[in-house]
């Protein structure tokens, strides 16, 4: 139960004035209308699904071949889109992604949406502020493909998963003209902890990847499948992410034999049968949770 306060109390508790106390009240009624913004979306009859790819290897370039997590990705993107999804697909490496400065770190509303290290609309926004966080916003699933690299997802994949976490909870700035002030931001988490309801969902931190219904296309020639999978779906899980039967699947080649092999076997019929079923179990996961309107994942206000 959530214990109130008096705002004299609050000014006294954190040494603010009563203006301070208003942005932060502010903040609070805003992400309450942004919630419900999210909830009346999600359960709009459009199924819209993004298709993400992770690939680093082009025909054009340095490789002189085409990824083969992308070939696996489209044939899920085909699938859906035949099913009656409104689909879109974006490759990470046509956009400019900046690295997470762990801001969340030093304090939960040190981190802010859209992210305040990039602003958007300045000339230090770059294209997840810009465009990216908007179609991810857009998008009721998800799905992700990466070839592995060293053990783990591919470098612009880990850009965008490492820069989402300002969806998992970030707030506007309590400070609009100075975003990054530490003893600031620090009073507005202690505000958050007194004065989140559970029962609201918004009226704390707003994870805007809840009920969102991910899968995972994960492509490489030997070790590194499993990690690569495991750590992308432990940390969209923990994203509010959801995720069907066939969630995840990975194609390896054929490792008594060299990486040239590598394309007959990782676009062999049989994977291109599993990545259709994935799009299909997700498009059916999402489709079912449009008809449960009175569903919605329990809420903590003050996790972020």
């Amino acid at each position: 139960m959530v214990k109130k306060y008096t705002d004299k109390q609050l000014m006294k508790i954190f040494n603010i004035d009563k203006k301070t106390l208003g942005r932060f009240w502010q903040i609070r009624r805003e992400t309450i209308k942004e919630a419900e913004k999210i909830k009346k979306h999600f359960f709009e009859k459009e199924i819209r699904i993004l298709f993400v790819s992770g690939a680093v290897r082009h025909k054009k370039d340095c490789p002189q071949e085409d990824s083969n997590s992308e070939w696996l990705l489209e044939q899920a993107m085909d699938e859906a889109k035949k099913l009656g999804a409104k689909v879109e697909l974006i490759k990470l490496w046509d956009y400019n992604i900046q690295p997470c400065k762990g801001c969340y770190s030093t304090t939960n509303t040190q981190c802010h949406y859209k992210c305040s290290c990039y602003p958007e609309g300045t000339k230090d926004a770059d294209d997840m502020t810009s465009i990216l966080y908007d179609k991810i916003s857009w998008a009721d699933g998800i799905i992700f493909s990466t070839p592995v690299h060293n053990f783990k997802i591919s470098s612009p994949s880990s850009l965008f998963i490492d820069r989402a976490i300002s969806m998992d909870g970030s707030l506007e700035p309590a400070n609009l003209k100075y975003p990054k002030d530490k003893g600031l931001n620090k009073k507005h988490s202690k505000f958050i902890e007194l004065t989140g309801d559970d029962k609201i969902w918004g009226s704390g931190y707003l994870p805007r990847l809840t009920n969102k219904v991910a899968g995972i296309i994960v492509t490489g020639h030997e070790a590194g499948l499993s990690m690569a999978v495991s750590s992308l779906f432990l940390t969209l899980n923990q994203f509010g992410m959801i995720f069907p039967k066939e969630a995840t699947m990975w194609a390896t080649g054929d490792v008594t034999k060299g990486t040239y092999a590598d394309k007959k076997s990782m676009r062999a019929e049989e994977h291109a049968k599993t990545a259709r079923r994935l799009a299909c179990d997700v498009f059916k996961l999402i489709k079912y949770l449009k008809g449960c309107k009175g569903y919605w994942p329990e809420y903590d206000s003050t996790h972020n």
